[in-house]
């Protein structure tokens, strides 16, 4: 057996992998208690709110895949809120001279949808009431909660913004001086409201569902959305622009909206299918890119080797591609998602893969449509920009906060064969000034659209922003199989892909997979604030062999050498024919862990 950083769980009666140990630990107490896979996933999500609240929060964002064991069935929960009514170019663009959607501040903010998301999956699937779920995150919220020194790291970077334009924010995170790693942290706020939440659900009366309901109107129609919208209107918040702005966000807008159900995308690709959240996400960048594999050799290629990172990143430049110039809302745009990842479509595609690796943007014409996109040219250009203001030496204002924001991930298999895959995120503690009294901050997914018209993912009233998020599942023999995921951004759809081929055809287990040195490439436009894109940039794991780097520079990436341990997050849980479950996470960065017995 090879050597892995930990031992892969094996189980029977139930597992859960998690970013964070502690969050693993209150959905496997829940297993234990006699909760089902999606009561404890919810737990566990509402904890990771409080262990990682440098990378995820109340007002934040949660896609969710579950697969129902009962009914035999697959749904995609969407967390994702979308733009505020208000929130429209001509308001960004013509009213307040904006050319891009700043990444921090309150005009970036979506409507929360993390809360509904988890409320919605407990009420349909799980078995407990909102006490039972948020006991574990009040009690930490309460009585404080270990922090990890990257929470302190972060509340170090964005000090100087708190303290001179986010006062609400210095109150709440630099008491006593701030978190401190390896010390406890309490956010008796944050406490109390989610110990009101529960109050008001329980005041509906007995039943679990009417609780759970009446806990979906106190956040969206009640006090929480009251506080949200009070603050949005008093407070102007200094973003990434270098300015102040309101919010545009609205208690009317949170009471209009709810988490809902799609239906998986799927592709069947190298023996198994792999299912996704739809084009609103980047999910089918990862799919694509399986498409485009599915007719290579993978398992003849060194999993360690050049080649197989070459042809993996030439597939994913071409896939990424096309998520910009076709991903979006299928309520707002038609994203011609089949075409993409039919045989045909992609075999063409395929054809553009060549031995150098190119440096060229190339979105596809699926069903002879003109690709949309905005100027590459203009996104590798505000990439050399923000570099050159990084390398500057000085410290703006204005660039604070948008640094060091990421996610979260949760997988969890319980004894009945249930499972549930989430990527909560957003709302982090950077991302805009907290609300007074209710101890979280607004979102900022809102700066993944753009401000220039007639584009998939342009700015609309109403439409979800193309999110990064993207959890996923496996079945195999058409059995529920893995799910599995990671933070990273742009990387999620990197990272997950080379795990799930490592596992295929390389008979590597979740946590080989996971443990085993990773890359990630910079070709394309980013998500992100600025929208910058890096042309024929990798960036290897420090451990990969000095050859394999060598081999890469010759054929035209430009690679650049990460820590020896600072490529992929990932975790993930499986379930076998035999019963027995397996689960794996992550052990970069000290927190990832998977529990199970």
């Amino acid at each position: 057996m090879s050597f892995t950083t930990r031992p892969e769980i094996a189980a029977t009666f139930g597992a859960v992998a998690s970013t964070h140990w502690i969050a693993s630990q209150v959905g496997m107490a829940v297993l234990e208690r006699g909760g089902n896979a999606f009561d404890a996933a919810a737990a566990a999500g509402f904890t990771l709110q409080i262990v990682e609240p440098h990378l995820n929060g109340p007002g934040g964002d949660a896609p969710i895949i579950i697969h129902d064991a009962k009914a035999g069935r697959q749904h995609v929960i969407c967390g994702q809120g979308p733009a505020p009514a208000g929130m429209t170019i001509a308001h960004l663009r013509d009213h307040l001279g904006l050319d891009i959607v700043p990444g921090t501040g309150f005009l970036c903010a979506p409507i929360p949808g993390a809360f509904d998301a988890w409320m919605l999956m407990l009420r349909d699937h799980g078995t407990w009431r909102p006490r039972e779920v948020l006991e574990y995150a009040i009690g930490y919220a309460r009585d404080g909660a270990h922090m990890v020194p990257r929470i302190q790291a972060t509340v170090d970077t964005v000090r100087p913004l708190f303290e001179t334009a986010w006062p609400t924010s210095a109150a709440l995170w630099l008491r006593g001086g701030g978190p401190k790693g390896g010390q406890l942290y309490a956010n008796p706020e944050l406490a109390d409201t989610y110990t009101r939440i529960v109050t008001e659900a329980e005041a509906a009366g007995d039943g679990r569902e009417a609780q759970i309901d009446a806990a979906r109107r106190a956040f969206y129609q009640g006090f929480v959305a009251e506080a949200a919208d009070r603050f949005a209107r008093s407070f102007e918040a200094l973003d990434t622009s270098g300015r102040r702005h309101q919010a545009v966000l609205t208690a009317q807008d949170m009471a209009g909206w709810r988490a809902t159900y799609d239906e998986p995308l799927r592709l069947d690709a190298h023996g198994v299918t792999t299912l996704k959240c739809g084009p609103w996400s980047q999910g089918p960048a990862m799919l694509m890119t399986l498409a485009l594999l599915d007719q290579m050799d993978i398992g003849a290629l060194d999993p360690m080797g050049a080649e197989l990172v070459h042809v993996f990143i030439e597939a994913q430049k071409l896939a990424f591609a096309d998520r910009e110039a076709w991903c979006a809302d299928p309520a707002f745009f038609d994203a011609p998602v089949q075409t993409l990842l039919s045989p045909a479509y992609n075999a063409a595609r395929r054809a553009l893969i060549g031995r150098e690796a190119s440096r060229d943007w190339r979105p596809g014409a699926p069903d002879g449509r003109a690709p949309l996109t905005v100027s590459y040219e203009a996104a590798v250009a505000r990439a050399k920009e923000a570099r050159q203001a990084a390398g500057s030496g000085e410290p703006t204002v204005s660039r604070l906060g948008a640094s060091g924001g990421d996610t979260c991930h949760i997988d969890v298999i319980d004894r009945w064969g249930n499972m549930v895959s989430a990527t909560p995120s957003a709302g982090w503690l950077q991302s805009s000034p907290a609300i007074p009294g209710l101890g979280f901050c607004l979102g900022s997914r809102c700066q993944m659209f753009w401000l220039e018209d007639g584009l998939p993912n342009s700015l609309r009233p109403g439409q979800r922003p193309r999110t990064t998020l993207s959890p996923a599942m496996v079945l195999k023999d058409g059995r529920a199989w893995m799910a599995f995921g990671t933070p990273g951004g742009e990387q999620q759809d990197q990272w997950q892909p080379l795990m799930l081929l490592r596992m295929l055809y390389h008979s590597m287990g979740i946590q080989q997979a996971i443990d085993a040195p990773a890359f990630h490439s910079e070709h394309w436009i980013s998500s992100f604030w600025p929208r910058g894109a890096k042309p024929a940039k990798l960036v290897l794991e420090g451990r990969y062999a000095a050859d394999v780097a060598a081999d890469l520079r010759a054929r035209g990436h430009d690679v650049e050498m990460g820590g020896d341990w600072s490529e992929g997050r990932l975790v993930g849980a499986r379930l076998e024919r035999d019963g027995q479950i397996f689960a794996g996470a992550n052990p970069r960065g000290m927190q990832g862990y998977a529990v199970g017995r």
